[in-house]
């Protein structure tokens, strides 16, 4: 039996969830104004396992959000979960974070749909990808500047989910669009995804894996005074 435990850090959302052979077991999670996923991820993480019963050696792989999203809350999350599958000598399953979103909106039965997450990027710009009904990717993940006409190009209706829609809102004015209230992904909706991922030894390099960033890092310097 596969028991996985899944990190979802990368937006405002600080996620764990458990499941057993593609079954969710339970989740904790809090998404406030803050990031304090620093503070909280380890104290879900041990609170999940203590309710459940189990120890740490009794889980069969780390899940965890890949990117892109927030730079500190992606480096919390994979940190995290390189740790736990270091000491405890088992693999490490990585999900690319808008598909984790996109499996938020699966109660969408519209074949012709086009499901796109959007990620807040900051400034005019979103993380977006888009995806079929069933999760099949139909673009890249992308750095997107949001016009009146984006995504008019896909299947219709569109639906879009994320923190990333409080933009897209007030640019995209198509009759088409629809605007779900998803604002952030879930480690709940990374179970059947990690599963997926196990049962065909999809695993990643401990030593060589890192978080997705897609947009470089950039420190803005403080001023000092004169």
């Amino acid at each position: 039996m596969a028991l996985l435990l899944h990190l979802e850090t990368a937006t405002r959302n600080c996620s764990v969830s458990l499941a057993r052979d593609g079954v969710l077991l339970g989740t904790e999670e809090w998404a406030g104004e803050k990031y304090v996923h620093d503070e909280r991820l380890h104290i879900f993480i041990k609170a999940l396992m203590g309710t459940h019963g189990l120890a740490f050696r009794d889980l069969s792989a780390v899940a965890v959000s890949q990117g892109p999203g927030s730079y500190t809350g992606l480096r919390i999350g994979v940190a995290a979960a390189k740790g736990l599958c270091y000491a405890l000598d088992m693999p490490l399953i990585a999900i690319p974070t808008l598909t984790v979103l996109a499996r938020a909106a699966s109660g969408i039965s519209d074949s012709r749909a086009s499901i796109i997450p959007l990620l807040d990027a900051r400034r005019a710009e979103v993380y977006a990808r888009v995806y079929n009904p069933d999760l099949t990717a139909r673009t890249e993940t992308k750095a997107v500047v949001l016009r009146p006409d984006s995504f008019s190009e896909f299947h219709r209706p569109l639906y879009f989910l994320g923190d990333g829609v409080a933009k897209a809102r007030g640019v995209i004015q198509m009759p088409q669009a629809h605007f779900l209230d998803i604002p952030y992904p879930s480690a709940a909706h990374m179970v059947t995804l990690a599963y997926d991922r196990f049962v065909n030894d999809s695993f990643e390099d401990l030593a060589y894996f890192e978080p997705y960033y897609l947009k470089d890092f950039v420190a803005i310097p403080l001023k000092c005074p004169v």
